[in-house]
């Protein structure tokens, strides 16, 4: 949520990528936990819903069953004959480096001049810790519904205030937390068609620095906050015969409505009369997703993995602002394809190992990438375990280690566009050596 008037705003301030402060009080599963702090998929988007799909690098969730692949399928939990549960807890440990090549600044009636301060910034994403879980109940032979809750679109991004980056982010997070109510039947033995409600909790906040009219000033600070709740759904459907497993799936856009405000604070001599806060709201979309995968026993020990999802990540094109500000602010994400295959070997009726590699494209392109999202496409490198403590108890572990692309920081904006004073900010850097370790542990209940 940032204004766009011609006093008081940037011309293209960043994504919504803002601070959370709440967390969703779960099923009995999920107990209550800690908040996510990173998104370890393209974009914002966090795929961290359960330990064993982490595992094999999240093939084939779409197409396995039980309330552990409920996020990607509500049809996962058609054909249940015991009540199922599910919980993960994943510890997030980022790395990167945001580096200023050439970043100007044009004060009004100055030329171009260096924007100063830290030219690196190191891991300025943060650690993070990302609980999930679900439970289903059968009602019947055919008739089950169950109850996910995650946090899907999540991300903070933390710098210094003398960094180069910060006249477009200092602090930036958003946290949206992710209530599943589904039901799913089984038309035929074979054939499972599901349903689901995604009622979504939405916080965000985020800040930036603002050049005052001399460089010899110190910086002002913006700071815009909101929160809502908002409504999408699910769909899916799984046939399953004999050794092979397919699903398919779709989650819908959510429109998310926030309600906030927007505080300016620290503009001297002339500008002075713009410190305030303003009363506003802001709309954005999240992504839609098509997933297709299949599972298939190619002997009683070994399972292939393998899924491909279409992620719509063109549904998050703008920002747009509600009174008094009224402006939409261009994000230009894009439609995006990810791609999974791993495996599942039972060494033993107790003992299962887990592997995968999955591919995922950035949203974000050249020209309009920012340092709150500084991301790149990435490979995931997956192993995972379970075992089977007892007949109605399993504790998976897995670890997951993402390469992610260096990738340009280039985005263009202007303090107090359309004003006598607008003062552009020519963004040239990169982020580099990015990755991430993911630690995972959790267990699945049966009884």
């Amino acid at each position: 949520m940032r204004p766009a008037t011609a006093k008081n705003s940037f011309q293209e301030y960043p994504p919504v990528q803002k601070r959370l402060k709440h967390l969703i009080a779960a099923s009995t599963v999920l107990g209550g936990l800690a908040v996510p702090q990173i998104a370890s998929a393209g974009g914002f988007y966090l795929q961290e819903q359960s330990v064993r799909g982490a595992g094999r690098a999240f093939s084939g969730e779409v197409a396995d069953t039980g309330a552990a692949s409920l996020w990607w399928n509500p049809a996962a939990i058609g054909g249940i004959d015991q009540i199922e549960g599910h919980f993960a807890l994943s510890v997030i440990l980022p790395s990167a480096d945001i580096e200023n090549d050439n970043t100007l600044i044009v004060r009004p009636q100055q030329g171009p001049a260096p924007v100063g301060g830290d030219q690196l910034s190191k891991d300025p994403i943060e650690t993070g810790i990302l609980p999930a879980g679900a439970i289903a109940v059968p009602l019947g032979e055919r008739l089950s519904v169950g109850l996910a809750v995650s946090s899907p679109y999540s991300f903070t991004t933390d710098y210094d205030e003398t960094s180069w980056v910060r006249y477009t982010a200092l602090k930036s997070e958003l946290r949206t937390y992710d209530i599943q109510p589904s039901v799913a039947y089984m038309v035929t033995p074979e054939l499972s068609v599901g349903a689901a409600l995604n009622i979504e909790y939405s916080d965000a906040t985020l800040t930036n620095a603002l050049p005052n009219l001399s460089a010899q000033l110190p910086d002002g600070e913006q700071a815009l906050e909101g929160d809502g709740w908002d409504l999408g759904w699910s769909a899916g459907v799984q046939y399953r015969t004999g050794p092979l497993t397919l699903g398919a799936s779709y989650k819908s856009s959510v429109k998310h409505n926030l309600d906030g405000e927007l505080t300016q604070s620290g503009l001297l001599g002339p500008l002075a009369g713009q410190n305030r806060v303003v009363e506003t709201g802001a709309t954005f979309r999240t992504p839609w997703h098509a997933m297709i995968g299949a599972r298939y026993a190619m002997t009683p020990q070994l399972t292939l993995n393998t899924q491909v999802n279409r992620i719509g990540w063109g549904e998050f094109d703008a920002i747009r602002l509600g009174d008094p500000i009224n402006s939409a602010i261009r994000e230009n994400y894009r439609n995006t394809w990810s791609y999974a295959a791993g495996i599942d070997y039972a060494v033993s009726p107790q003992w299962t190992v887990r592997g995968g590699i999955q591919y995922d494209e950035t949203p974000t392109q050249n020209g309009d990438r920012d340092a709150r999202v500084p991301d790149g496409d990435r490979w995931n490198f997956a192993l995972g375990t379970s075992y089977d403590v007892s007949p109605g108890f399993t504790v998976d572990a897995a670890f997951n280690y993402l390469a992610i692309e260096t990738a340009s920081i280039d985005r263009t904006t202007a303090a107090y566009a359309g004003s006598p004073v607008q003062t552009p900010i020519l963004v040239d850097g990169t982020a580099r050596d990015a990755n991430a370790l993911i630690f995972s542990v959790g267990g699945r209940i049966a009884f």
